[in-house]
């Protein structure tokens, strides 16, 4: 692995079980074993390297979706897939968890990865509900977009649930409940 790509990798680590504040460049140099003179060396300071670290995770977030959203079978099937793929519930979303921190949340460059992010998953959502509409796999009228959203919400604070009781066991309900109401639409 590459100077640069460790660095990248223990920022991603320490953003997602710090936050932005708490991840000091030492911190980032003793996770990734890169000097300081190296650091500085492939990125300008801490906001670029934070910066590298959210949009690789964004990336990833973006692979693991469309992994299960992209797949074959119906279109409920694949959401179902989405929502039941296995998570670190515990530790939470790695963009999410972002979302929620005030120095992320107030930097434009560091937020835009987070925005485009959940944007692509609504609208990723929503192409996969709405073909499964035009294939009559729903019963009832079904707004894609609105129903997208609702998902990502669920799945989001699925993760607020889990991680305040210290256990899984809030996501798995509510995606399960989620599940049973889009079941309820969905055609025999």
């Amino acid at each position: 692995m590459s100077t640069a790509e460790r660095l990248i990798e223990a920022t991603q680590e320490l953003l997602w079980e710090r936050g932005y504040v708490s991840t000091s460049p030492r911190a980032i140099q003793q996770r990734s074993g890169v000097g300081q003179g190296s650091m500085y060396h492939h990125f300008e300071g801490k906001p670029a390297l934070a910066l590298a670290a959210v949009r690789r995770s964004a990336e990833q977030l973006r692979a693991a979706a469309e992994a299960d959203l992209g797949g074959e079978g119906s279109a409920a099937g694949r959401v179902r897939a989405y929502l039941r793929r296995e998570r670190s519930v515990l530790r939470g979303c790695r963009i999410g968890g972002l979302a929620q921190d005030p120095d992320v949340v107030a930097d434009p460059e560091l937020r835009r990865p987070l925005e485009e992010t959940f944007g692509w998953l609504r609208g990723r959502i929503a192409a996969v509900l709405e073909e499964g509409r035009r294939r009559g796999e729903f019963t009832a009228p079904l707004d894609p977009a609105a129903t997208a959203a609702a998902i990502v919400a669920v799945v989001q604070g699925g993760y607020v649930l889990a991680r305040s009781a210290a256990s899984p066991e809030p996501f798995r309900q509510a995606v399960e409940g989620l599940i049973a109401l889009l079941d309820a639409h969905t055609a025999p």
